[in-house]
């Protein structure tokens, strides 16, 4: 399927590193900012335990350093309890809850397109162990592979 290409109406210059558009894709880039924003975005407040054990493969640490960032950038507040034990909550912000939006539309491009992708990614890897690239044309044409040296 050929989606239609739709030209960005900014005139950021994408190639400067303090872009707004590159500076959002460094912060919602991030596979666990979507998957943290995710499950808050379902059920919150959450404990850090409850997180941790929602998002597989999350380390402890790795989490930790996502929700500080995501603190620091305003979209998840974290709230503690004088409590005994001591008892840490994290919501989102309503500008984290604004990601909803753009996060829903990329799962929804994915429901839709991920098979595609997954036969296209197929495809190309079983031509490279074919040893041939069909990306020419139709014609089959050898890929040179990288072999290691000891």
């Amino acid at each position: 399927m050929v989606t239609k290409q739709v030209p960005l109406k900014s005139d950021e210059d994408l190639n400067d590193p303090n872009c707004h558009t590159r500076l959002a894709l460094d912060r919602i880039g991030d596979k666990w900012t979507v998957l943290v924003v995710l499950h808050l975005s379902r059920r919150s407040p959450r404990r850090f335990t409850e997180l941790r054990e929602a998002i597989a493969g999350i380390a402890p640490k790795v989490l930790t350093q996502t929700l500080r960032t995501l603190e620091r950038d305003g979209i998840v507040t974290r709230t503690v309890y004088a409590e005994v034990p001591p008892k840490v909550t994290y919501d989102l912000t309503p500008l984290g809850a604004s990601l909803r939006t753009p996060i829903a539309a990329i799962h929804r491009w994915a429901h839709h397109y991920m098979p595609e992708v997954l036969d296209a990614r197929a495809d190309h890897d079983s031509g490279l162990d074919s040893g041939l690239d069909s990306g020419h044309g139709g014609v089959s044409a050898p890929r040179s592979r990288r072999t290691s040296r000891a």
